[in-house]
């Protein structure tokens, strides 16, 4: 394997014929399935610049890019409050999953969030500029459908978690 370029959170690898990019450090990220008590889903929407576009998707983000030998778990608190203001009671660590295999090495660590309080108004550090949205599950396929007419994408771990709720 050879390292054809490398920055600060991302690297391209060779390997024979096979190009893909992968995490620095080797770091995964930790992504939450947050659900209140009232059957809705905590999502947040940022603007994603290889998709030119807004996205939806879980609260998210890398485990340990600021501190090294952080737990997932402790990543996936942390980020479910920077994000959306949301902390929770207890954390079920729902397994280890691919984010894309064909191009990409990064995996993810899905976790449900459990006693759902809202603390403050979230929106991310460092100018993420993350709106959070609260959607009812009942209302989500509609409300989906209505957020891609109106241009945004849709994270594809939002289908993966979905299966598990």
């Amino acid at each position: 394997m050879t390292v054809k370029w490398r920055g600060k959170f991302l690297e391209v690898h060779r390997e024979g014929t096979w190009e893909y990019a992968a995490r620095t450090r080797g770091i995964g990220a930790a992504v939450i399935l947050a659900l209140t008590d009232a059957r809705e889903i905590v999502l947040v929407e940022q603007w994603r610049t290889p998709l030119g576009a807004r996205t939806i998707e879980l609260p998210a983000g890398l485990v340990g890019d600021d501190s090294a030998g952080e737990a997932a778990s402790a990543s996936a608190a942390r980020e479910l409050r920077e994000e959306t203001g949301f902390v929770a009671t207890a954390f079920d660590d729902l397994g280890e999953y691919a984010t894309s295999p064909g191009m990409t090495s990064e995996t993810f660590r899905l976790f449900r969030a459990r006693g759902l309080e809202r603390e403050g108004v979230g929106g991310g550090v460092d100018g993420e500029d993350i709106v959070v949205h609260v959607v009812a599950l009942a209302g989500l396929a509609a409300w989906l459908e209505a957020r891609r007419g109106d241009g945004a994408m849709i994270d594809s771990r939002l289908l993966v978690a979905l299966a598990l709720v």
